[in-house]
């Protein structure tokens, strides 16, 4: 085994040969068949800078067997969530990845038993490894008063993004229409390099997907991205990516039972992000 460019790395022996990538991984890493076939749904498996997915796929000798290094293991049930902001009926809390927003072991139910609220509820939903701002509500009527607001589209959200290849223009408005329905998304470049742009997103509605698919049709899909994302690779350091690099910064809503006062959130960019950027050049 060995580290080059955050990443862990084989290459298949003659023994080796015909072998499935699944009985691979598990002999090479000590883990069981269950934890390899994991790893391949995950899709963090590289063969000859191919994504594979299939556990049954056969490694032939001299193929190379990458995955990334992971310095921080997915957030589990019993971590402790931050909390951004705090406005009477509502919070902002700092969404680590790794976690679903509703249901069993997520955000919801963490934050239940950590600030002793049985009723809180998740307003709007996150992807699992998208991390930031989420606005919660202590009460179903809260709750409720929320959603209106979400609907009416009078909430400003924010996005970071790290994307594949430059991004030529500086600002520009996506607005391909996402399963028959209307979606936008405004997006202003931050900084770029040949082979990666930091994005900053504004959208305007809030479609199942909407940045991963707009910058994904744009052909500048978000690094890590498994479901959108580019499938094969030259350049190791896109490999080394362990997450779709999308974070929601920002949250701004007037408080919905409290129309006085408004609600604000900024999360600051989690480590693993800024790392990425320092693949590519970009760190801060």
């Amino acid at each position: 085994m060995n580290k080059k460019n955050e990443m862990t790395a084989f290459v298949v022996a003659r023994g080796e040969d015909g072998t499935s990538v699944q009985d691979f991984l598990s002999a090479k890493l000590a883990i069981s068949r269950r934890a390899a076939k994991n790893l391949l749904d995950e899709r963090v498996v590289w063969v000859n800078r191919r994504c594979i997915w299939m556990a049954h796929h056969r490694l032939r000798k001299g193929d190379t067997v990458e995955l990334p290094l992971r310095r921080e293991t997915t957030a589990a049930i019993g971590s402790r969530i931050r909390v951004l902001v705090e406005s009477g009926d509502y919070l902002v809390v700092d969404k680590p990845s790794g976690l679903v927003v509703t249901g069993s072991r997520s955000v919801e139910t963490i934050l239940r038993e950590q600030l002793s609220s049985p009723e809180l509820v998740v307003v709007h939903r996150l992807d699992k490894d998208t991390t930031g701002c989420l606005l919660c509500a202590r009460s179903s009527a809260a709750f409720e008063a929320a959603v209106k607001l979400f609907k009416s589209r009078r909430v400003i959200k924010l996005y970071q993004a790290l994307v594949y290849g430059k991004f030529e223009s500086k600002a520009s408005l996506l607005n391909q229409e996402l399963d028959g329905e209307r979606a936008i998304s405004q997006v202003k470049r931050l900084t770029c390099v040949k082979e990666a742009s930091f994005l900053k997103i504004r959208i305007e509605t809030g479609r199942t997907h909407q940045i991963r698919r707009h910058l994904a049709a744009v052909r500048h899909p978000v690094l890590g991205d498994i479901r959108y994302g580019i499938k094969t690779v030259r350049d190791p350091r896109y490999q080394t990516i362990p997450r779709p690099m999308l974070h929601a910064c920002g949250l701004e809503l007037v408080n919905p039972l409290e129309p006085a006062l408004k609600i604000k959130a900024h999360s600051p960019l989690p480590a693993d992000f800024r790392r990425s950027l320092k693949l590519f050049g970009m760190g801060r």
